[in-house]
Order: C-alpha cells, then structure tokens, then sequence
C-alpha cells in the first residue's frame, strides 16, 4: 500500500495507524509550538498590514467546511459595506507569485477553493508570500482581509481567528 493510501486510511479510521506515525506526530507538534513562539517573542516577525485580518482555519484537513465559511464571511462584511477580500495559499495552483485573481481565473494556476471563492464576486489573491498577496488586496481596495486556511500561517499578522 502506498504511503497516502496509508495515512488517509488511518486518517479516517479505516485502517491502523503506522508505528512511526504517533513519535513523528510528536515531533512535528513540536516543531509547531516552536515556531508558533518564535513568532510570539518576536524572533520571526509577523507583518502587520493597515487593515483588519480575520483568519479562516481548522486543525482539520479536507472537508471540513472553511472554504464556504469564508464565503459566507466575505459575503456578510460585503453585506456590511465592508470591501473584504481574500488571501489565499492557492494550493493546488502552479502560481508562484503574488497575483489579483481576474474574473475567469485557472484553476490549475491558481487554484480550484481560490477559484470558488472568486466566483461569489469577493476579490481574491493568491500567493505563498500571503503578505505580498494580501498588499495586492489592499491596492485593490479591500478594507477587510481574510485568510482561507490560514491558522498555521504566522507571517501574516492576524486580528481575528
């Protein structure tokens, strides 16, 4: 059995779980809380963006509901007469580098949970440099910022989890 097909197993209860998995588990949570106080202290700096950030996240992966979660944010602070925009990994895309999703944009560049995001009409970047996509937000006029499955990801300062 393949490696994936190993973990998703275990991960939903299928199968068992690989003897290495529970000390690798450990380790990474490790390295987590590290780095999580790195930026705590101050030794690794969070940038600090002139407008509200509200993370999106879950410990979970796969399924559990944040990309409509952030839809539905972005859709209430509109409704508001906020002008929120996201900021997205783009995972799944080949994007590299920070870009303003259009209106018809590629899901195999930037991503297909970016994609459905845009189609509810909110301005979406994507970038791995989430500062860098998020100041694309702002150029554009957003007032808000969300971060779509941004929990883990520190480099962004953050207001609202």
């Amino acid at each position: 059995m393949a490696l994936i097909d190993t973990l998703e197993s275990a991960w939903y209860g299928n199968g068992r779980v690989p003897w290495w998995a529970p000390p690798l588990a450990v380790l990474y949570g490790g390295v987590v809380r590290l780095r999580g106080g790195l930026y705590r202290t101050g030794v690794l700096r969070s940038v600090r963006l002139p407008a509200p950030v509200v993370v999106i996240g879950n410990i979970s992966v796969g399924g559990t509901g944040k990309t409509p979660l952030t839809i539905a944010v972005a859709v209430a602070l509109r409704a508001r007469g906020y002008r929120p925009g996201v900021v997205s990994r783009g995972y799944g895309g080949s994007q590299r580098e920070a870009l303003l999703l259009g209106e018809a944009p590629d899901p195999a560049r930037v991503g297909d949970e970016p994609c459905l995001i845009r189609a509810s009409g909110v301005p979406v970047a994507v970038g791995r440099d989430r500062p860098a996509a998020a100041r694309l937000l702002l150029d554009a006029g957003c007032d808000v910022l969300i971060a779509d499955d941004g929990l883990q990801h520190y480099r962004l300062a953050r207001d609202v989890e």
